[in-house]
């Protein structure tokens, strides 16, 4: 198979489009971010890429804590506009309806079907970005995105970032079980 050389590109997929949320000033603000992931699974940890001049940043630093709100695809135009205009200039802390974490000061969102509510562990200075590790201390899911007890991802149905062509897409159809389809590989 021939590939093709792109140089250091910032390409692995799928690359979630989250909001961020943090007290700033004094009332909740949100930003977008695709670089985010899970970090640890003991304790659970979520890493998340945060450019050093955003306004967000300001009150995960001040407060060390801030929320990971997974959307759904029906929120792509409000998690676009959370990305493209800054708190300092736009106070969007009355874009959602939201609720505190229920350990740390964080605003959540809830029409995210997906919340996690994150105390700061650790800033790593990494260039124009800072990743910002929180651990997770507690997580919401809306209950008609649960199936049988367990979070249903099409249910979720999280909008998906693609950055080399800046669109948003959705989930595809499942491939099949994870910890089983291999094991019919030879080695």
């Amino acid at each position: 198979m021939q590939k093709v050389r792109l140089g250091p590109e910032t390409l692995l997929y799928p690359m979630p489009a989250v909001l961020v949320g943090a007290i700033v000033d004094g009332r909740p603000n949100f930003m977008t971010a695709a670089w985010c992931g899970i970090a640890c699974r003991k304790p659970p940890a979520v890493a998340v890429a945060v450019y050093q001049e955003r306004y967000t940043l300001k009150g995960i630093r001040e407060k060390r804590a801030f929320s990971i709100n997974v959307p759904s695809t029906s929120m792509a135009k409000e998690v676009d506009f959370c990305g493209i205009y800054s708190g300092r200039r736009k106070d969007k802390s009355g874009m959602f309806d939201t609720f505190d974490g229920s350990r740390l000061e964080v605003p959540m969102v809830s029409e995210c079907p997906v919340n996690l509510e994150c105390r700061v562990m650790q800033i790593v200075e990494v260039g124009s970005h800072v990743v910002v590790i929180g651990e997770i201390v507690e997580c919401y899911v809306s209950e008609d995105c649960m199936k049988e007890g367990i979070p249903d991802p099409m249910e979720i149905n999280p909008l998906i970032y693609s950055p080399k062509t800046q669109t948003y897409h959705k989930l595809g159809e499942s491939v099949g079980k994870a910890f089983h389809i291999g094991k019919g590989v030879k080695g």
